[in-house]
C-alpha cells in the first residue's frame, strides 16, 4: 500500500503528486480544499514520497517515519493557537535553511499556514522567494485566497475536492475494518470528511455527540426548549473538544517533566527543577490556546452540521435527487419539511452561517448560539 492510498477519491491530485516526485518539482507546494478533503493528508503523503527511496511506498522506515512525524529532514508544524506569530515563524525558517541529513531533500509541512499573523506571513514569504536550495515548502490552507497574494503567487496549487462518500467508505472498510454499510452512512454523514466518519465509525461516542447536534432543529419549536436546546449544542462542543485536547494535553506535560528530570537527584536538578516551571508556564500557556482553538474549531462543526441539516431539509423540499448528508434521519427531514417552506428553511441556513461568523468575531458562544435557536424557532 502506497502513501498515498488514504487520498480517498483524489485521483487527479495522486497523479499530479507522483509527476513531481519523478522529476517536475518545485521548491513551494500550497494543498488547498474544503474541511476534511484531506489537504494534510495530500501533504504528508507527497513528503513522504519525496523522502522515500523508492517513490512512496509506504513500508520503508522512511515512510514510516514520515507518517509518525519523526523523519529527520521533516519539519511537521501545526499552529496550535487562533494564529501563528512571527517569532514562530522566523524560527522555522532558520530551521528550513539547513540541508537534508540524507535524502535529497528538506521538506517543510505547514498545515494550516492560513492561521499566519501579517508579519508571520511576510516573514514566510522571504523563505518562499529565496529558498534554499534542497528545501520543498509544503503549505496547507483552505483556499490559496486565504493566503497573501505574494506566496500563492510563488507555490503550486493543488487543489482537492470533497471526496464521493464511496470512496471515504471503502478506505474505512479496507483499513480500518469497518462495515461497508456502517462505513457509507458515517461517510454521508461526515460529508467526506474521512477523519471525522472514522470517528463517527469507531467512537460511539463521537456518534453520541453528532446526535445531540441534530436535535436542535426538532427542539427548536418554542423559546424554551430553543434555549435549552442552545445550551447543549454548546455544551456537546465544549465536551468534544476537553475530550480532544486532555488527550494531548497530559502526554505534553509528562515529556517535559522527563526532559527536565523531574524525580532524578544529583548535581543540577534543583537548577533545572526551576528551569522546569517556566517551560512549564510556557506549555501550559500554549495549551489554553490550543484549546480556545479548538473550542471554536468543534462548535464550528457542529454548526456545519446543522447547515448541512437543513440543507438535506431544502432537498426534500424541492425534490431533488442527491445524496442526503443525514439518510439515517429521514424521518425528521420530512417532518420539519413538511412544516416550513423553502424560503424559512433558506433562512435558518443562513441564520446558521451568520452565526459561525458571530462565533468567529469572538461573541459569547452561548449568546451566538441562543440568538441562533431563536431565529430557528421563528423561521
Amino acid at each position: 500500500m502506497t502513501v498515498f492510498a488514504e487520498l480517498a477519491g483524489q485521483e487527479a491530485v495522486v497523479a499530479q503528486l507522483k509527476s513531481a516526485v519523478a522529476g517536475a518539482m518545485t521548491h513551494a507546494w500550497l494543498f488547498t480544499g474544503p474541511p476534511g478533503s484531506g489537504r494534510s493528508v495530500a501533504a504528508r503523503a507527497f513528503a513522504a514520497a519525496l523522502l522515500c527511496p523508492y517513490g512512496g511506498c509506504g513500508e520503508c522506515p522512511s515512510c514510516r517515519q514520515v507518517h509518525a512525524g519523526t523523519h529527520a529532514d521533516l519539519r511537521l508544524v501545526r499552529p496550535e493557537g487562533l494564529s501563528y506569530g512571527v517569532k514562530q515563524t522566523r524560527e522555522l525558517v532558520l530551521r528550513a535553511a539547513g540541508a537534508p541529513s540524507g535524502g535529497r531533500w528538506l521538506v517543510v509541512l505547514f498545515e494550516d499556514a492560513d492561521r499566519c499573523t501579517e508579519a508571520a506571513a511576510n516573514a514566510l514569504l522571504k523563505a518562499i522567494e529565496e529558498p534554499a536550495p534542497r528545501t520543498v515548502w509544503l503549505l496547507c490552507a483552505p483556499s490559496a485566497e486565504d493566503l497573501v497574494t505574494t506566496i500563492r503567487s510563488r507555490c503550486r496549487v493543488v487543489t482537492l475536492r470533497v471526496p464521493p462518500s464511496s470512496a471515504v467508505a471503502t478506505v474505512l472498510a479496507e483499513r480500518d475494518g469497518v462495515d461497508y454499510d456502517k462505513a457509507l452512512a458515517a461517510a454521508r454523514a461526515a460529508q467526506g470528511h474521512i477523519g471525522r466518519a472514522r470517528r463517527l465509525a469507531t467512537d460511539p461516542a463521537a456518534a453520541a455527540r453528532r446526535a445531540a447536534v441534530l436535535q436542535v432543529p426538532v427542539r427548536s419549536a418554542s423559546l424554551g426548549p430553543a434555549l435549552a436546546a442552545a445550551a447543549t449544542l454548546v455544551k456537546t462542543a465544549e465536551d468534544e473538544a476537553r475530550s480532544v485536547t486532555e488527550q494531548l494535553d497530559e502526554p505534553e506535560r509528562e515529556a517535559l517533566r522527563l526532559a527536565f528530570g523531574e524525580g532524578s537527584t544529583g548535581k543540577g536538578i534543583a537548577k533545572a527543577m526551576r528551569g522546569m516551571a517556566g517551560a512549564m508556564k510556557d506549555l501550559e500557556d500554549r495549551q489554553k490556546s490550543r484549546a480556545t482553538r479548538v473550542k471554536r474549531d468543534t462548535l464550528d462543526s457542529a454548526l456545519l452540521e446543522l447547515a448541512a441539516f437543513y440543507r438535506d431539509v431544502l432537498m426534500v423540499q424541492v425534490g431533488a435527487d442527491i445524496e442526503l448528508a443525514n439518510a439515517d434521519r429521514l424521518d425528521d427531514l420530512r417532518r420539519l419539511a413538511g412544516s416550513a417552506t423553502p424560503e424559512a428553511t433558506l433562512r435558518r441556513i443562513q441564520a446558521v452561517m451568520r452565526c459561525r461568523e458571530r462565533v468567529t468575531l469572538n461573541v459569547a458562544p452561548l449568546l451566538a448560539v441562543e440568538e441562533l435557536t431563536i431565529s430557528l424557532m421563528q423561521g
